[in-house]
């Protein structure tokens, strides 16, 4: 059956977004041969408002934690995850509700299907595209007000995170339990792309009316998102592998949050696509 959709599905929507953590894992790996620090005189928009700051909190942790820049990584990692909970949240809160509307709406999109699966003159396909419009009209589904805005309102405050991590001196000749913060690890890279994967199977939900080819692109990027971590982690300072580790146990929790907060039913307010 040919099918024409007339908005992405959630699914693209899932994949968008794991796209853009793999552009931003090859930026600021990119950015990880750079050297460098950061200062208050340091020049640009970006470093002095977002990288500085962050710099310079990282360095207040370390100081009332006894000089530990690992615990301080940890800290500040788990500060600026928690602050952007609410944001996550409420996109975990906008494609739960979007799943349970198509779940109304799928007997007569497939209805509408059906009523056009013979037909594939251009005529036919654009009443099917205005029927199916009128049928998102009717139940108030907009997929693509879930987007990708929260994850490009988060990515330059985690990127600023990651760049003040490597960029703060204090930290070159650091050590944390078994390794130096300033000097790459063997063991934390494999525990990154470990935590990583745990958190792509832990963020999966079950879908009987997902399209199988694009479940099968998700899995792939889940996949393959934790190797290149792993690799980057490889020649990183274990300060960043240790932000990401300490990230990823984030999400995993966040995870398990959204799914007890959203997964259990909820009345879908028609009205409500937030």
């Amino acid at each position: 059956m040919q099918k024409f959709n007339v908005f992405p599905s959630s699914k693209y929507s899932k994949l968008a977004l794991i796209g853009l953590m793999l552009i931003g894992l090859l930026l600021i790996s990119g950015c990880g041969m750079a050297n460098g620090t950061i200062d208050g005189d340091t020049p640009g928009f970006f470093n002095h408002y977002v990288i500085y700051p962050l710099s310079a909190t990282l360095q207040y942790l370390a100081d009332i934690l006894h000089d530990s820049y690992g615990f301080a990584i940890i800290a500040i990692t788990l500060i600026v995850r928690l602050l952007l909970l609410p944001l996550m949240m409420r996109q975990y809160r906008s494609q739960h509700q979007m799943k349970a509307k198509m779940a109304v709406m799928q007997p007569e999109m497939k209805q509408l299907q059906d009523k056009y699966k013979d037909k594939t003159d251009v005529e036919s396909k654009q009443k099917m595209q205005q029927e199916m419009m009128q049928l998102y009209q009717k139940h108030q589904v907009n997929p693509l007000a879930i987007g990708c805005l929260p994850m490009l309102i988060q990515m330059p405050i985690l990127m600023g995170l990651y760049s003040a991590i490597r960029l703060t001196p204090e930290l070159a000749d650091q050590s944390f339990l078994w390794f130096k913060l300033g000097s790459p690890d063997i063991v934390l890279p494999i525990v990154a792309a470990l935590v990583y994967f745990l958190q792509f199977k832990v963020s999966q939900t079950v879908d009987p009316n997902a399209n199988p080819a694009q479940q099968k692109q998700l899995a792939f990027l889940g996949y393959l998102s934790p190797i290149l971590m792993g690799v980057f982690a490889l020649t990183a300072p274990a300060a960043i592998s240790l932000y990401w580790v300490t990230g990823g146990v984030f999400m995993i929790a966040q995870s398990y949050l959204a799914k007890k907060v959203y997964t259990t039913k909820m009345p879908v307010a028609l009205g409500d696509s937030a």
